[in-house]
């Protein structure tokens, strides 16, 4: 049975691939996806929070991922895009969430929703970014 926050997650990146390819507002998009089967079992507070804090963080977000990719950004899916956007701003804003946790979750969306490999991608690049955004947890887990 999925947790309530995976499937906030799941409703954020949904909202993140239509804010992607439809520029619509995060508030429209929330009003959108109330309506939609299973959002009841959301935790609706994280489903925001995730979905206005990525929108809102998503320029610096993009210059925090761009090196790490092999690839231009704007080459990657915009499901991918959106993990990796999500990912982020869990690991700078979501400090109570091991960064383990972030990982297996956006891995999981990725195999839920991207494209063959792209969990594979998605966790090389998540793997760099929690050794930026959580150096001091990434190494002790590490040691």
């Amino acid at each position: 049975m999925k947790s309530s926050r995976r499937r906030s997650r799941e409703f954020a990146l949904q909202g993140l691939y239509q804010w992607q390819l439809a520029g619509t507002d995060p508030l429209t998009i929330v009003e959108q996806l109330s309506d939609a089967e299973g959002f009841d079992k959301i935790d609706g507070d994280y489903f925001k929070a995730l979905l206005t804090g990525a929108v809102a963080g998503s320029a610096d977000m993009e210059q925090l991922i761009a090196p790490l990719l092999d690839r231009a950004y704007k080459s990657l899916s915009p499901v991918e895009r959106g993990i990796l956007l999500l990912a982020g701003y869990e690991f700078k804003n979501q400090i109570e969430v091991p960064y383990r946790v972030i990982i297996n979750e956006a891995i999981e969306l990725a195999k839920s929703f991207g494209g063959t490999d792209g969990h594979k991608y998605v966790n090389g690049v998540l793997d760099k970014m929690a050794m930026q955004l959580r150096a001091v947890e990434f190494n002790a887990a590490r040691a």
